[in-house]
C-alpha cells in the first residue's frame, strides 16, 4: 500500500506501519488517505481479527501532522474527529482491536492516533505531547477531547496549557500506556498483546469492544438496558457453537471468525 505506509496481513493480524522516517513519520494528506484505506480494509475483512499500528525508525512514532501540502480536500474531511488518521471519528470507527507500538516521539496528531488504540505499548524513551498552544496552531482539538477522557484532568490540562511532554514512565503511571519496554522488545511485545487478544473468539472480542465504546458516555442504566447488535449476532455464529463443544471435549477452541 502506497501513501507512506506499509500494510501487511498475516495469521489474522494486520500491521499498519507509518513509513516516512526522514520526515519523522509525520502525517501528510497522502498518508492520511492511505491510513483511511487501511482502516477501511481492516474493518471490512473478516479474516483480520487484530491490528497493530507502528512506525519505522527509532526516533519518532510520528511527529504529528505535516500540513505543508495543505489541509483542504478529502484528507481534511477525514481528520474531523479522527486526528488526521481517519480513526475514531464520525466518518470511521475501527471495530477491530488496535494496538499502538510507540517507539519514539508521539506528538500532536500522533498522540491522538495512539489514543485511538485499545492497547498502547511504548518504548522506554517515548515522550507524549500536546504542543498546539506553544506553536500557535489549534484545530478541532480532537487530541484534547480524547486526552481529557483518558488521563487525569490536571495532568492533561498541564500538558495542554504548557505544551510540556510526559515520558513513557509517566504515561504508564498515569494509566495511558499498558506496558513500557526497551525499543528492541517493542515489536515483540506488541505481537504478544495481539496473540493474547486473538486467542479469544474474534467475534466476541469485536462485540465486546463495540459494547464498551458505544455506551461509554451513557449512564449505566441506559447501557445496561441496551441490546447490542454485535452481541445478538454472535449468538447465532459458528464460533458461539464451537465454544461449548470445545469445553465439553476439553480442547482448545478453533475459532473461525464466522
Amino acid at each position: 500500500m502506497s501513501g507512506g505506509i506499509l500494510f501487511d496481513v498475516e495469521n489474522h493480524f494486520a500491521c499498519v506501519t507509518l513509513d516516512r522516517p526522514k520526515a519523522l513519520n509525520s502525517i501528510d494528506p497522502e498518508m492520511d488517505a492511505a491510513l483511511f484505506e487501511a482502516w477501511s480494509e481492516i474493518n471490512s475483512n473478516p479474516d483480520i481479527w487484530v491490528a497493530v499500528v507502528g512506525a519505522t525508525g527509532e526516533k519518532a512514532f510520528c511527529a504529528g501532522a505535516n500540513v505543508s501540502g495543505g489541509t483542504e480536500g478529502d484528507g481534511r474531511r477525514m481528520a474531523l474527529g479522527g486526528g488526521l488518521t481517519g480513526v475514531g471519528g464520525p466518518l470511521l470507527t475501527l471495530r477491530k482491536p488496535l494496538i499502538a507500538a510507540v517507539q519514539g516521539y508521539s506528538i500532536g496528531g500522533a498522540f491522538e492516533l495512539a489514543m485511538c488504540a485499545d492497547i498502547i505499548v511504548a518504548s522506554d524513551i517515548a515522550p507524549f505531547g500536546i504542543p498546539e498552544t506553544t506553536v500557535g496552531i489549534i484545530g478541532e482539538a480532537g487530541i484534547m477531547h480524547r486526552a481529557i477522557r483518558q488521563l487525569a484532568h490536571h495532568i492533561v490540562m498541564a500538558m495542554i496549557l504548557t505544551g510540556e511532554r510526559i515520558d513513557a514512565q509517566q504515561a504508564e503511571r498515569y494509566g495511558l500506556v499498558n506496558e513500557v519496554v526497551p525499543f528492541e522488545k517493542l515489536a515483540e511485545t506488541a505481537a504478544s498483546w495481539a496473540d493474547r487478544i486473538a486467542s479469544g473468539s474474534p467475534l466476541a472480542v469485536h462485540a465486546a469492544k463495540d459494547a464498551v465504546l458505544s455506551r461509554a458516555g451513557r449512564p449505566l442504566e441506559v447501557a445496561l438496558a441496551t441490546r447490542e447488535a454485535p452481541i445478538e449476532a454472535y449468538a447465532n455464529s459458528v464460533d458461539r457453537l464451537e465454544s461449548p463443544e470445545a469445553f465439553a471435549e476439553k480442547r482448545a477452541a478453533q475459532w473461525t471468525g464466522r
